[in-house]
C-alpha cells in the first residue's frame, strides 16, 4: 500500500503541476480517472471497459460519459499488459507503463500502441558486476524470480560474470512451490547473493528470507525491491546493508510538499487517501456521514516513519511523473500541429482521435540508465532508510563509471569490515592457482612455484621463470640480480686455505732447507739428492698454485689455474716414479755388469721426468689451443650467485686429471711392488703410502666436486690439492727429516752396507 500509494500521489501532482502550467496546454485541464487491477483476468478486461465506455455490460457502446480517456498508465505485470494489450491494439489506445522495463513487451509488431517509460534494464548485470568486481569478491549466487525477465536477466548475468571471472555459486529460479525452502536446500555456502525482483513475488521472497534470518549475508538488488513494512525480529532484520540499484532521477521539486499537505478534506472523492488515513492515524468513521473524525490534529503524511510511507520518490512514481508529462506534451504538439480537429461531442466537447497521438509519443527517447546505488539501513529494525552510496554512469569514460562511498556504507549485522565471498582464498606471491578438477575456475589450490620461478602478484595462473643473471627470492615474489662471487681472500673459507697453503709453502721451505744442509749426510745420498729437490720444489708450486683458486679470476688466473695446476703436480708425481723406479732397479742389481747397474748408473730413471712432464704439457697446451678456460657467469651452478671462470673444455680437463691419476697409479703400483725391500733407506713404502693418500683424495675428489656448486667447489678443488700435496710431503718426506734431524744416527753408510750384505747373504 504504501508504495502503490505513492503512484497515485506522483500522478495527481504532475496533472495539477500541468494544469497550473501557463505554457503547456494552456485553456485545458487534464483528469484521472483510478482503477485498481485486481489479479483475475476477467477483472482487468471489466476495468478497462469501465475505463473505455463507462460500462462493462456492451462492449463499443458508450454510456454516461461525456469524455474518453486519450492514454491509459499501467503497472509493471506483463502479464496485465499483455492480456488488455490486445483489446487496447482495436482502439489503438496508447497504454504507458511505469514499472521496469520489459523486453517483451517492446516487440513493436505484438504491442504498437504501448511505451514503456522505464529505461531499459539491460545494462543492469554489467553495474552489478562492476561492483562484485569492485569489492574483489568472485563466488556470487543468484537467485531469481520466474519470468521472461528473470531468464532474460540470468543469461546477462552469466555472461558478464564470465568475462570477468566471477563464479556462479548457485543459481535459484523461485517460483511459490520452492519459496519455502530456496535458502535451506542450497549447496554452496556463499556471502553475497543477487536477488532479482519482480513485483508479482517480491513480498513472498522478502518473507522468506527474513524467516531464516540471514544477516551475515551481502544482497544486492535490483530497484524492484523495498522492505517489507512489518517487523518481525525486533532488532535484527535480513536486509541490513542490502546495495539497491534504482534508477537515478532528480529530486521533483514541490513533490514532498505536495505530500506533507495532501490530506482526506483535500482530496474528498480519494478513498485510498482516507483509507490510509484511517489506518495510520487513529481516526474514527462518523455512521451518518461515513466520513472521518476524531484524526491526529494536523497530521500528515510527512509525520509517518519510513517504513509506513517513504517521502523519496520511487522509480515507479518518478515514472509515472514523466508519462503524464509525455502525454501532456504529445496533447500540446498534437493541438498546435493539427489542422483539422474532429468534434462532435454532446456538450461540445472536442473528441479526440487517439491515433493522433502516436507519432507524437513514439519521440520519446529512453537513454541508457544512470543507477544510484543505494545501501539499505535497518537496523534497529524499522529505521529502513536508503542512503546513497554510489553510482553507475554509462556515460563517463570505462575504469570511471562506478563511484562509490565507502566510508559509509554499512554491513550486514555482525559485520565490521568488508566482507569476503570467494570460494578459493587468494594465492599470495610464490604461489600460482591450481584448478580443482570438475569445480568452477574460481574454486583452486594453490601451488608454490618452482625454484627459481616466482610470481609477483596474487591469483596468478603461471609461474614466471627469473633470468640467468637473476634469482627468485625466498618468497618466490620477485627476482633478484645475481651477485658476482667468488672464494676471495677475505671470506673465512679464503682465509683458511690460505693460511694452510702458505703454512706448507714455508714448511716444505723449511724440508727443502734441511735437505740442502744435510746433503752430504748418507740418507740424503742415498735417496738421491737431485730426486729429493725436484719433488719439494714441485710441492712448493703445488701448494702456491693453490692460490690461484682464491681469490678474483680473471682470464690469466683462469688458464694459470688448470694448466700449472697439471703441470707441477706432474712433475710431482713423475718424480715419485722416478724415485720408485730407482728403488727397485737399486735392490734388483745382483752382479756388476749388467744391463741394470748400466741404467741406473747412467741416471735413465730420471728421463721418466721430462718425458712425463711433456706428455701433460702437450694436453695442456691442446687444451689451451682448443678450448682454453675463460671468464663466464654459471648461472645454475649456485643460486642468487654467479661464478665467473668456466673450465672451457671439460674434456681436456678430466684428460689431464686422468693422466695425472694415471701417473700417481703408476709410481702407487711400482711402489707397491717394492714394498718388502730392506727398510733402512728404502723409499719404497713412504712413497706407495703418498700414492696412496694421492689417489684416495683424488678419487673421492670427484663425486664430492660435482655435487657442490659456486665457490664451495672451488673451495673443494684447492683443498685436493692441499691434501694431496701435504700427503705426498709427510709421507716422503716426515720420515727423512725424523732420522736426520732426532735420529743422526741411523744415518750411517756402513749400517747401510752390512744390512745390504746381509740381506744379499740370506738370498744367495
Amino acid at each position: 500500500m504504501p508504495n502503490s500509494y505513492q503512484n497515485v500521489l506522483a500522478l495527481i501532482f504532475a496533472i495539477e503541476e500541468i494544469n497550473w502550467s501557463i505554457q503547456l496546454l494552456p485553456n485545458i485541464s487534464l483528469g484521472y480517472e483510478f482503477h485498481n487491477f485486481l489479479y483475475s483476468h476477467w477483472r482487468i478486461l471489466e476495468s478497462f471497459l469501465i475505463l473505455q465506455t463507462g460500462q462493462d455490460g456492451i462492449p463499443n457502446y458508450t454510456c454516461g460519459r461525456e469524455t474518453k480517456s486519450v492514454a491509459l498508465l499501467t503497472g509493471t505485470s506483463w502479464a496485465t499488459s499483455a492480456q488488455i494489450g490486445g483489446l487496447l491494439e482495436l482502439y489503438k489506445f496508447p497504454q504507458i507503463t511505469f514499472g521496469s522495463f520489459d523486453p517483451m513487451l517492446s516487440e513493436n509488431r505484438q504491442f504498437p500502441s504501448l511505451y514503456q517509460m522505464a529505461p531499459k534494464d539491460t545494462s543492469l548485470a554489467i553495474r552489478m558486476v562492476s561492483l562484485i568486481l569492485h569489492f574483489s569478491w568472485n563466488w556470487v549466487g543468484l537467485v531469481i524470480t520466474e519470468g521472461q525477465n528473470g531468464l532474460k536477466f540470468l543469461s546477462d548475468m552469466r555472461a558478464e560474470m564470465d568475462r570477468n571471472g566471477v563464479c556462479v555459486a548457485f543459481v535459484k529460479m523461485i517460483s511459490t512451490s520452492l519459496l519455502h525452502d530456496f535458502l535451506t536446500r542450497e549447496t554452496s555456502p556463499v556471502n553475497v547473493v543477487i536477488i532479482y525482483y519482480d513485483t508479482d513475488s517480491l513480498n513472498d521472497v522478502n518473507y522468506c528470507i527474513g524467516l531464516h534470518l540471514v544477516t551475515w549475508r551481502v544482497w544486492i538488488t535490483n530497484s524492484q525491491w523495498h522492505a517489507d513494512i512489518t517487523g518481525k525480529n525486533f532488532i535484527l532484520d535480513s536486509f541490513h546493508g542490502t546495495f539497491i540499484f534504482s534508477y537515478h532521477h532528480e529530486e521533483i521539486s514541490g513533490f514532498k510538499n505536495f505530500i506533507q499537505t495532501a490530506i482526506p478534506s483535500k482530496y474528498p472523492e480519494d478513498p485510498f487517501l482516507a483509507l490510509y488515513w484511517f489506518q495510520n492515524f487513529h481516526c474514527s468513521l462518523s455512521e451518518s456521514t461515513c466520513t472521518l473524525k476524531n484524526c491526529t490534529p494536523n497530521a500528515s503524511l510527512a509525520w509517518l516513519p519510513g517504513n509506513h510511507f517513504d517521502m523519496d520518490m520511487s522509480d515507479g512514481s518518478y515514472n509515472i511523473y514523466n508519462a503524464v508529462y509525455a502525454v501532456a506534451h504529445a496533447l500540446h504538439e498534437m493541438f498546435f500541429q493539427q489542422v483539422q480537429v474532429q468534434s462532435t461531442s454532446k456538450g461540445g466537447w472536442t473528441v479526440l482521435s487517439l491515433w493522433q497521438l502516436h507519432p507524437f509519443l513514439k519521440t520519446i527517447q529512453k537513454l541508457d540508465a544512470k543507477y544510484d546505488i543505494l545501501n539499505f539501513w535497518n537496523f534497529p529494525e524499522g529505521l529502513k532508510l536508503r542512503v546513497k552510496v554510489g553510482e553507475f554512469s554509462p556515460h563517463v569514460p570505462h575504469g570511471q563509471q562506478l563511484s562509490l562511498s565507502e566510508m559509509i556504507i554499512e554491513w550486514a549485522t555482525g559485520i565490521t569490515e568488508t566482507p569476503q565471498s570467494v570460494c578459493s582464498e587468494s594465492c599470495k606471491p610464490g604461489f600460482r592457482k591450481t584448478p580443482q578438477e570438475g569445480k568452477p575456475t574460481c574454486c583452486f589450490d594453490c601451488t608454490h612455484c618452482p625454484e627459481n620461478e616466482f610470481t609477483n602478484d596474487t591469483d596468478m595462473e603461471q609461474c614466471v621463470k627469473c633470468q640467468d643473471h637473476q634469482y627468485a627470492n625466498s618468497q618466490q615474489s620477485h627476482c633478484l640480480p645475481k651477485s658476482v662471487t667468488f672464494l676471495a681472500y677475505e671470506d673465512p673459507l679464503g682465509k683458511v686455505l690460505t693460511g694452510t697453503a702458505l703454512s706448507f709453502v714455508i714448511l716444505t721451505g723449511v724440508v727443502l732447507g734441511v735437505f740442502i744442509k744435510h746433503r752430504h749426510t748418507p740418507i740424503v745420498k742415498a735417496n738421491n739428492e737431485a730426486l729429493s729437490y725436484i719433488p719439494l720444489t714441485s710441492l712448493i708450486s703445488c701448494f702456491l698454485c693453490s692460490l690461484l683458486f682464491i681469490g678474483h679470476p680473471n682470464t690469466a688466473t683462469c688458464i694459470l689455474r688448470q694448466t700449472t695446476f697439471g703441470v707441477v703436480f706432474t712433475v710431482a708425481v713423475s718424480t715419485v716414479l722416478a724415485k720408485t723406479v730407482t728403488v727397485v732397479l737399486a735392490f734388483k742389481i745382483t752382479s756388476p755388469g749388467r744391463r741394470m747397474r748400466q741404467l741406473l748408473i747412467s741416471g735413465a730413471p730420471n728421463c721418466i721426468i721430462p718425458i712425463c712432464s711433456l706428455i701433460q704439457f702437450i694436453l695442456c697446451g691442446i687444451w689451451m689451443a682448443t678450448n682454453p678456460p675463460f671468464i663466464d657467469t654459471d648461472a645454475h651452478s649456485e643460486q642468487g650467485h654467479i661464478i665467473v671462470c668456466n673450465k672451457g673444455s671439460l674434456t681436456a680437463f678430466y684428460c689431464v686429471l686422468g693422466y695425472l691419476g694415471s701417473l700417481a697409479l703408476a709410481s702407487f703400483t711400482v711402489a707397491f711392488l717394492a714394498r718388502n725391500l730392506p727398510d733402512t733407506f728404502n723409499e719404497a713404502k713412504y712413497l706407495t703410502f703418498s700414492m696412496l693418500v694421492f689417489c684416495i683424495v683424488w678419487a673421492t675428489f670427484l663425486p664430492v666436486y660435482h655435487s657442490t656448486k659456486g665457490k664451495v667447489m672451488v673451495a673443494m678443488e684447492v683443498f685436493s690439492i692441499l691434501a694431496s700435496s701435504a700427503g705426498m710431503l709427510c709421507c716422503i718426506f716426515a720420515p727423512k727429516c725424523y732420522i736426520i734431524l732426532l735420529r743422526p744416527n741411523r744415518s750411517y753408510l756402513c749400517k747401510f752396507r752390512d744390512k745390504t750384505h746381509s740381506w744379499r747373504k740370506i738370498h744367495s
